[in-house]
């Protein structure tokens, strides 16, 4: 569609775009792989196994505004058509989790996971108060968090959240309801650990709003 000189002057301001951003010579050009209003960025993102999946699009459109007759007034007063940039950030957002989801095994680092902290109260009937204070005070720090309380035994809950790749796992009873404190555990570790609740909260915000991986 349209004017070989628009295509040229779309195609010359990509690749300026590209220059700038990743350095000449950095990125590939795959000759007639333009949509057929105009050329475009692809972000090629490979998966776990190695294949590559066309992820994020960048189009620069010339075209449909002159085709649709679109116009607007500018500055000068002058009528003009506008340039339409067709922005894709994810591809789609099916491929675009599968891909992540299989690139972590599931275990997504602690900013990305559904599920953020799990509480497990060692008892119920002496614990669980604690528990629910707990999971108030993380909720209002902004940390997605789940409360176990099922009348399970407290081994089969702990293996469950393991299974689940749930990053932490708190672990509350006797000790920690009197010193005020929170014992847990990092997904795939046997290590118990034991901070104040404040001390708790800063590392997992250091965490998630350093987008660490581990």
């Amino acid at each position: 569609m349209g004017d070989i000189k628009l295509w040229d002057k779309a195609e010359n301001e990509l690749k300026a775009v590209l220059d700038q951003r990743m350095g000449a010579g950095n990125y590939i050009i795959n000759e007639g792989d333009g949509a057929f209003y105009g050329p475009k960025i692809d972000i090629m993102m490979k998966d776990a196994l190695g294949r590559e999946w066309q992820m994020g699009t960048i189009q620069l459109d010339f075209q449909l505004a002159l085709n649709f007759d679109l116009n607007y007034i500018d500055s000068d007063g002058t009528k003009k058509h506008p340039v339409i940039i067709h922005r894709v950030i994810y591809g789609s957002m099916e491929r675009f989790m599968g891909i992540l989801t299989e690139h972590f095994v599931g275990a997504f680092p602690l900013w990305l996971a559904p599920v953020q902290v799990n509480i497990i109260p060692v008892n119920n009937e002496y614990h669980l108060e604690y528990a629910n204070k707990i999971k108030e005070l993380l909720i209002t720090n902004n940390i997605r968090v789940e409360l176990d309380d099922r009348d399970e035994k407290l081994g089969y809950k702990m293996r469950e959240s393991q299974v689940q790749k749930i990053p932490f796992n708190l672990i509350l009873g006797d000790k920690e309801v009197e010193s005020n404190s929170i014992s847990y555990r990092t997904h795939g570790s046997e290590e118990t650990l034991n901070l104040t609740s404040d001390e708790f909260i800063k590392l997992l915000r250091n965490k998630i709003d350093n987008k660490e991986l581990r």
